[in-house]
């Protein structure tokens, strides 16, 4: 595997789940697949899940692992060519990458959206960037439109609780102060279907994501009706996609908030998020706290997606 930024990367999903359980019945069987080799983690955003689980996963692979926050540890980076560089910013990143890279072997990148310019984040200009000049296999650690890593993690931990085939998964909207990328929604919904779920996706009206996350999946405005009969709940927040409101917040209607009403409308649903959440907008103390929220062992399944894909990636460098 040469990059790793979508789900149409991991190839066939059971096959993927199969062999992420593998890993994770034996973190350290395959130790010396990472010997004297380097993972090099550049961080364009904050992390706490991503950073952690990650550097663990290359270490249990026996890796070499070096962290660089780009906006704090290093030079200010320009991305975009053309410009004349008189201001703030000291390096370009079509020298920065090359040089990167020179260091390591494989290259994991973080780099959100920002929300301002959708062409720039749909086209994952950062993220592009390292996968055309680094000439090393490039994963995404969460990107402008995907979270692959994450998806991934929640697709594994989907797999070890469900009691029947097609469950019913549920992604819902939910209330946030502050504006947050379409890319942990996008790759839920996308990996979900393609795992073949009866995805149902739920949020109010203008807050569609793009049709090449969700195909697949049933859009269902009411919220309740949604939750009816549901075998997990996924809440998250996301900004706008459509124009003229990209990135803008179109509402913070507290009636979204994942509460013990509406998850007594489903199948006795397991609760998912992907953390950080905002507790009592996204989800209420007492659901997140209940024995049906999964939020720790997914985030712990983090650590199980990582090495699954650095695992296959330190295969293609044999």
């Amino acid at each position: 595997m040469k990059k790793f930024t979508s789900v149409a990367d991991i190839g066939n999903i059971q096959q993927a789940v199969a062999e992420a359980l593998k890993v994770k019945a034996d973190r350290f069987a395959f130790k010396e697949f990472g010997k004297d080799k380097t993972l090099l983690m550049l961080f364009f955003n904050s992390s706490l899940r991503t950073r952690l689980s990650t550097q663990k996963a290359a270490m249990n692979l026996g890796m070499n692992v070096m962290v660089l926050d780009v906006n704090q540890g290093a030079w200010k980076l320009e991305t975009e060519r053309g410009v004349v560089m008189d201001g703030d910013k000291a390096e370009h990143l079509l020298e920065a990458i090359p040089v990167m890279a020179s260091y390591c072997d494989l290259i994991g990148v973080r780099s959100f959206a920002g929300l301002v310019n959708k062409e720039d984040d749909y086209n994952e200009k950062v993220l592009s960037q390292f996968i055309k000049y680094s000439g090393r296999p490039v994963f995404s650690m969460e990107a402008a439109t995907g979270h692959p890593l994450q998806a991934f993690a929640d697709i594994i931990t989907i797999e070890e609780h469900k009691t029947k085939q097609r469950p019913k998964v549920v992604l819902t909207w939910a209330p946030h102060p502050r504006a947050l990328p379409q890319a942990v929604p996008n790759s839920f919904a996308q990996w979900s279907v393609a795992a073949g779920y009866d995805v149902v996706i739920t949020h109010p009206e203008g807050y569609e994501l793009a049709p090449e996350f969700t195909a697949g999946a049933t859009i269902e405005y009411n919220q309740e009706k949604a939750f009816e009969g549901a075998d997990f709940i996924y809440a998250k927040n996301w900004s706008a996609f459509a124009d003229p409101n990209y990135g803008k917040i179109l509402s913070t209607d507290r009636s979204w908030t994942v509460d013990t009403a509406k998850m007594a409308l489903t199948d006795n649903a397991f609760f998912m998020h992907c953390l950080p959440v905002r507790r009592n907008m996204i989800v209420t103390d007492d659901v997140i706290e209940s024995p049906r929220s999964l939020v720790i062992p997914e985030a712990a399944n983090r650590e199980i997606s990582a090495q699954t894909v650095i695992k296959r990636m330190l295969e293609g460098l044999k």
